[in-house]
């Protein structure tokens, strides 16, 4: 079965809205999206469909949003993610991670916590830029306490969860939008033995009854886009064991400051922070013993921030009327 891939080039400002449009549609026709560099000047936004119809409803998306852009649909046959595999990607290094194909590991360095990722439509080889600062946060994480309880949420081709777990995690539950991926992630997680540990599931959000069930979590990744994060930030807090570790990719440097407040007002701390390739990954902790005060400060001053937002709605909604 094919996929398609829409490509566009433009203006940062413009490649980011159509992405961040197509990323919070729901449900999306876009089955993955990708924002980045493009030489010096420009941005290029990749978005990948599952059929043709999706491919050509993700273009007309791209085009309404960004009426300058030129969206080129690609048919990418299967035997191209297979020639991919075997000659285009090398070895991702990630701390004590090698993330890579069958051909690769192969002659792999010894002593390495070895991840095997064949390349497919489901995102997460290790190469992209939040994929790999997720995996660098995490190795981070492991220098100071054990993994434990698990959660992935955007699994993919679940290499998170899947290092996780060949790190000595106790389970792992992963959870995506699109079907495809979470059989994907499934494979691999039989590929790589450690099936009998992980849980995926088609799932949006982080509402899923069986992700409620085996939670708190010790460690949980997100490695989504800016604004579904913000959205998610009250979940992913409760779902967080005290104590425990969240860390969030997917976000452009540039976005840090609105996911940074989303969880900061939750009362998590942020402990660390990996940026590569114009892409950052921020890692926060939940206290041990939730400090009541500070806590209840921080949600009387969301409380005030929305009320203020609703009385300049309701204001200017009057004075249109009036006018």
């Amino acid at each position: 079965m094919p996929t398609y891939q829409i490509i566009a080039k433009g203006p940062r400002s413009v490649i980011e809205k159509t992405g961040n449009a197509l990323a919070d549609m729901d449900p999306s026709p876009a089955s993955a999206v990708d924002m980045k560099e493009d030489g010096r000047s420009g941005w290029r936004l990749d978005v990948y469909a599952n059929s043709l119809e999706e491919a050509f409803g993700c273009a007309g998306i791209m085009e309404l949003v960004g009426p300058d852009l030129n969206a080129r649909v690609e048919e990418l046959e299967d035997q191209d993610w297979v020639t991919m595999s075997l000659e285009g990607l090398p070895p991702v290094r990630a701390g004590r991670f090698i993330v890579a194909g069958s051909h690769a590991l192969a002659t792999a360095s010894p002593g390495k916590t070895s991840v095997l990722i064949e390349a497919g439509p489901a995102f997460g080889t290790g190469h992209h830029g939040t994929t790999l600062g997720c995996l660098l946060a995490f190795q981070r994480v492991l220098n100071k306490r054990r993994a434990g309880r698990v959660l992935d949420l955007g699994t993919g081709s679940g290499v998170l969860a899947i290092a996780a777990l060949k790190a000595g995690a106790d389970f792992a539950v992963g959870t995506d939008i699109d079907k495809d991926s979470v059989h994907v992630a499934r494979e691999n997680a039989l590929k790589n033995s450690v099936a009998s540990k992980f849980r995926a599931l088609h799932a949006s959000g982080a509402r899923h009854a069986t992700v409620r069930r085996r939670g708190p979590y010790d460690i949980v990744f997100a490695n989504i886009l800016a604004r579904p994060l913000v959205r998610l930030a009250p979940d992913i807090e409760a779902l967080t064991a005290p104590g425990g570790v969240i860390i969030l990719s997917g976000l452009l440097v540039h976005q840090e400051p609105q996911v940074r407040g989303a969880f900061a007002g939750r009362g998590l701390t942020l402990i660390d922070r990996v940026r590569r390739d114009g892409w950052s990954t921020l890692v926060f902790r939940k206290p041990k013993v939730v400090d009541l005060k500070a806590y209840r400060a921080a949600r009387r001053a969301q409380r005030a921030s929305r009320r203020a937002s609703m009385r300049g709605r309701g204001a200017d909604f009057a004075f249109k009327r009036v006018a």
